[in-house]
């Protein structure tokens, strides 16, 4: 029997790839299309929902796929450790929940991000440059934020990255530490490209997307996974065993 799939964002970019996607698809069903009009009661008999908004809209979103106790997975920007926090504290009460939190679909970009939190306890400088297309309503996107993040983490015992003139706008959003420093422009799908700076050398990690195909196995990836897995998982790295 095909898996049945809520989508809450479905008019938009993603959404509509997840659309097409579903629909051509043996194994899965699309069961509602949820727009930012809609009523979220059409999650109600869907056995996973996919949320692709917009970040003000996404939390009420979760919580409305919990209430349900219906497995979903987040693919909208904007998912810090903060926002991460009373979801994870939700699930830690109540095992048997399902999130997953998946900042970018593109196996690529969870690879490069892993790079990066490899690298970031041997480099003093450490910056993020992403782009995305004008039609992003978000920055930093939800990406930089995690790799931000895990950059921190990764350097815990080691305290921040030097960012010297933080306090000038020009210097970009401090993100853990992290200087990240959004485009937004025509002519771009989704760029990122971590630049770390040592004694005498420069390592750049870049991963850019060519095409939305680069999604389509990530984002079945965690269709799957919702589907066979409880509690909360935070990128697609932990589904790629990373």
């Amino acid at each position: 029997m095909a898996t049945s799939v809520a989508i809450v964002g479905s008019s938009g970019r993603m959404g509509g790839l997840i659309d097409r996607m579903l629909s051509a698809s043996d194994d899965f069903d699309v069961h509602a299309r949820v727009g930012r009009h809609d009523s979220l009661e059409l999650l109600d008999g869907a056995d996973v929902v996919i949320d692709v908004s917009v970040p003000a809209v996404s939390p009420g979103v979760v919580e409305a796929a919990l209430d349900r106790r219906i497995p979903i997975v987040i693919g909208t920007s904007g998912w810090t450790s903060d926002r991460i926090a009373p979801v994870a504290t939700r699930i830690t009460a109540d095992p048997e929940l399902t999130a997953l939190v998946i900042p970018n679909f593109s196996l690529g970009s969870a690879l490069a991000t892993r790079f990066a939190e490899l690298a970031a306890p041997h480099f003093e400088s450490i910056e993020i440059v992403e782009a995305h297309h004008a039609g992003k309503t978000d920055s930093p996107s939800g990406t930089a934020l995690r790799t931000a993040e895990l950059i921190a983490a990764a350097r815990a015992d080691l305290g921040p990255v030097a960012a010297p003139h933080a306090d000038q706008r020009a210097r970009g959003q401090l993100v853990a530490s992290v200087p990240v420093h959004s485009l937004r422009m025509s002519g771009v799908s989704a760029r990122q490209e971590v630049v770390l700076g040592g004694a005498g050398e420069t390592v750049r990690i870049v991963h850019e997307t060519l095409s939305d195909e680069s999604y389509e196995p990530g984002i079945l990836l965690a269709l799957r996974a919702a589907t066979s897995t409880t509690g909360l998982v935070v990128g697609l790295g932990a589904l790629l065993g990373l």
